[in-house]
């Protein structure tokens, strides 16, 4: 196997984020069981349910556009898994660099969604469309304020390439913090991303069941959960490369060690934001993102044009 095929399917590829996808699940489990006075699962408990998953049988119901409802996990999973390949980890560029890639990475971490939308919706059952529904709603809610944040660090480096703007934070060490206001909105957006607490409206399981994946099982349901890990990790090393982009240039152990704390921080305070608020309701989720959400984002963008000129 050659090095490039090396890095993309093993390290830090495919395996690795697979690997790393059930560690910050299985974190993001105890700490939230921790911050509600609960033991949690121990550290092999995310690998036990998707071995369980994968040994069940897929149901597929008799109403359900069948090849659509069989794809929809995989281009989930594929779409996380390329997005990963992209973003900076340890150093200054990803697996797969090219130019304006953090455009291709944005596209990539919104597909999960859609499959989301699209398995739900043709699933043909009524719990899974009101969960399409909202998925999709959600989607056009949170995207802006969450394009617009990430967005923000770009325009003050004045690249759309991920490696570029690590480069330029590298060698501009203080003005990361300059964008943590962003950092703030584009967590939030975030979290309303993976769809989880206070904005799980999609899969709100005292409502509507599972919402988009209540006629999911099998391997098909465990296809989906990995890609959900995988898209919070994705997510995770994102707004840790863009916003957090300090000890890159270390030495490669070094770095590497200092990514695995970042990424570890940024679960942490997604499952913090989740365990202090209550679900919202749809309305209340779009108007929290207009009003607020996105207007924070575009000062963040309005500051990092008028600092262009200084960094200049």
């Amino acid at each position: 196997m050659g090095a490039a095929a090396f890095a993309i399917v093993v390290f830090p590829g495919l395996l690795f984020l697979g690997a790393l996808a059930l560690a910050g699940e299985w974190v993001d489990r105890k700490l939230y069981a921790r911050l509600q006075n609960r033991i949690g699962p121990p550290w092999f408990h995310p690998l036990a349910d998707l071995l369980k998953l994968f040994s069940k049988e897929s149901v597929v119901p008799e109403a359900a556009d069948r090849p659509l409802f069989s794809l929809a996990p995989l281009f989930a999973l594929a779409s996380a898994a390329t997005a990963f390949l992209s973003i900076p980890l340890f150093g200054l560029r990803g697996v797969y660099s090219v130019r304006g890639d953090l455009i291709v990475v944005l596209y990539l971490l919104m597909i999960p969604t859609l499959t989301l939308f699209l398995g739900g919706w043709y699933s043909r059952s009524l719990f899974s469309t009101l969960g399409a529904m909202r998925a999709l709603t959600q989607l056009f809610a949170y995207e802006v304020p969450l394009f617009a944040s990430v967005l923000a660090p770009a325009l003050l480096a004045g690249s759309w390439t991920l490696s570029e703007i690590t480069a330029f934070y590298a060698a501009h060490r203080w003005w990361w913090a300059v964008n943590l206001p962003g950092f703030a909105v584009a967590l939030v957006a975030l979290l309303g991303k993976l769809e989880r607490t206070p904005f799980d409206i999609p899969e709100a399981e005292t409502e509507i069941v599972a919402g988009c994946l209540t006629e999911y099982s099998g391997r098909f349901l465990g296809f989906y959960r990995l890609a959900i890990d995988m898209e919070m990790v994705a997510g995770a090393s994102l707004l840790a490369a863009l916003f957090l982009p300090f000890g890159l240039a270390l030495p490669p152990v070094l770095s590497f060690a200092l990514y695995l704390a970042k990424l570890v921080l940024v679960i942490a305070l997604l499952t913090l934001l989740r365990t202090l608020f209550a679900r919202l309701r749809i309305d209340q989720m779009v108007s929290f993102c207009f009003r607020y959400l996105a207007p924070a984002a575009f000062a963040q963008v309005l500051v990092n044009l008028a600092l262009m000129g200084v960094v200049r």
